[in-house]
């Protein structure tokens, strides 16, 4: 997939929900690899910017805040929201004001605005978080739990479970059939009446009303509680729904709260500043846990660009050139085929497997109680593999032959031993012109690089050699 930019700028304004302040925000197109980023404009000034990222989070209480120095920006996992929900990657986000709008506690307002711009796609193609194993993430301090596994797709479920009290259990899901903007983006902020009141106590929710959040009662409320929370709301007068719903607010979803846990999610999910392949189960999850899991999947985000370009060997997938096939494509034959089968091919490159057992022949003399697979024949497993590649296409590959023209900067980096599976991947520097063909190899066991060197052959037509 390819990246994408807004088609033009758009602003909105309003009040933030945990300051109180107004603030003005405008959304600007970004080039390619800008990725998301914030700057703060003032009537004097506007400062640079800087990206939104996990390593900016300074707070997380009921909310994601961002900070760089003295500058912070409140409750940036709406917006941050509908842009990864969009798939919008790169955008310049000013900011007059420390604070995103909370507008109607949801991010449909911001879907509007960012699908009233247009959405343009790019050259350059989105960078990926591939979940290949499951594992599970326990938040110790507030007991969420995170279930990933892999997918096809980017999948979110969420359960929630408030026991006896009202909303009760809840579950709601998104993946690639789920339309973001009209399931999961107008799902409100929610909060239960006995937090609320500890909120406020804490000035946590300046600009909280019941217009921009669903308060719902998990607790027997009095009138006085009523009365309460209205002066505290400033609302003339507070009443109780038979849903247990302040003001009589409808829900859009019958799980509009685990819905909006999903765009929270999301939201903060996008500070990795890459989309996610793969399914995660979040039980109970909140802002805190959410950027603490985050940080376990930067992990193994930094792993998987060490590892870029390594070729995934799945041995249950079949087979695009057996140990027959390749008999028919290149001369080499027992002891000195080196390659067992073919499982990528394409116009660029071509990725091959050899099986190391203890019975190959060299194994006796290199080394006698030490067992180690020649470099030199690591090289020689690259050059057949690269000879497939030149010669698959050829109506005619019985009739040519490959040799090498030079070898070069070779580098052996690990032992390979009876019992491993070597993986080599040769890829196409330049077309193939006249016969030569130039390639660099890269051969690994698992994810591990063993070996590696740039490769000139040329083929030659038996029928044409003097």
């Amino acid at each position: 997939m390819l990246q994408k930019t807004l088609g033009k700028e758009v602003a909105f304004e309003g009040i933030g929900l945990h300051t109180g302040t107004h603030s003005k925000i405008t959304l600007s197109p970004a080039d390619a690899g800008h990725g998301i980023r914030i700057q703060i404009k003032s009537e004097d000034s506007t400062k640079r910017s800087w990206p939104t990222d996990l390593g900016k989070v300074s707070d997380t209480s009921r909310c994601t805040c961002l900070a760089l120095e003295d500058d912070k920006v409140y409750t940036v996992e709406h917006l941050l929201s509908a842009l990864r929900g969009l798939h919008v990657d790169n955008v310049l986000i000013h900011i007059e004001g420390n604070e995103i709008p909370i507008l109607d506690g949801s991010a449909k307002l911001f879907v509007e605005k960012i699908q009233e711009a247009g959405i343009v796609e790019l050259k350059d193609k989105k960078e990926r978080l591939l979940i290949r194993k499951s594992f599970t993430h326990i938040d110790e301090e507030t007991g969420a739990e995170y279930i990933v596994s892999p997918s096809d797709d980017f999948q979110i479920t969420v359960l929630l479970n408030y026991n006896n009290l009202y909303p009760g259990n809840q579950f709601a899901e998104f993946h690639q059939g789920v339309d973001y903007a009209s399931e999961i983006a107008p799902s409100r902020t929610f909060v239960l009446f006995s937090e609320l009141k500890k909120l406020h106590e804490a000035n946590l929710v300046k600009g909280g009303s019941l217009d921009n959040a669903i308060v719902v009662a998990d607790e027997e409320l009095s009138q006085a509680d009523l009365d309460q929370m209205a002066e505290l709301l400033g609302h003339q007068n507070v009443n109780l729904s038979e849903g247990r719903i302040l003001n009589d607010q409808n829900l859009l979803f019958n799980n509009e709260p685990a819905r909006h846990k999903i765009l929270d999610l999301i939201g903060d999910l996008s500070l990795l500043g890459v989309e996610i392949q793969g399914k995660i189960i979040a039980k109970k999850p909140g802002h805190s846990a959410n950027i603490r899991f985050a940080k376990k999947l930067k992990t193994l985000l930094l792993e998987q660009r060490k590892t870029k370009g390594v070729p995934v060997y799945d041995p249950d997938k079949e087979a695009i050139y057996n140990t027959n096939d390749i008999s028919k494509l290149i001369p080499h034959r027992f002891p000195f085929l080196l390659v067992d089968k073919i499982v990528e091919i394409s116009s660029e490159h071509v990725v091959g497997i050899k099986n190391i057992t203890f019975g190959e022949y060299f194994f006796q003399g290199h080394f006698p109680n030490n067992p180690v697979f020649p470099g030199v024949l690591q090289v020689e497993a690259m050059a057949q593999t690269g000879g497939i590649f030149v010669l698959h296409e050829k109506p005619d590959p019985e009739n040519w032959d490959t040799y090498f023209i030079k070898i070069d900067n070779t580098k052996f980096k690990h032992k390979v031993l009876p019992g491993d599976t070597l993986i080599i991947k040769m890829k196409l520097l330049s077309p193939v012109r006249r016969g030569i063909c130039h390639m660099y190899g890269t051969a690994y066991v698992g994810s591990k690089l063993v070996s590696e060197g740039e490769l000139i052959a040329q083929i030659v037509n038996r029928k044409e050699t003097p």
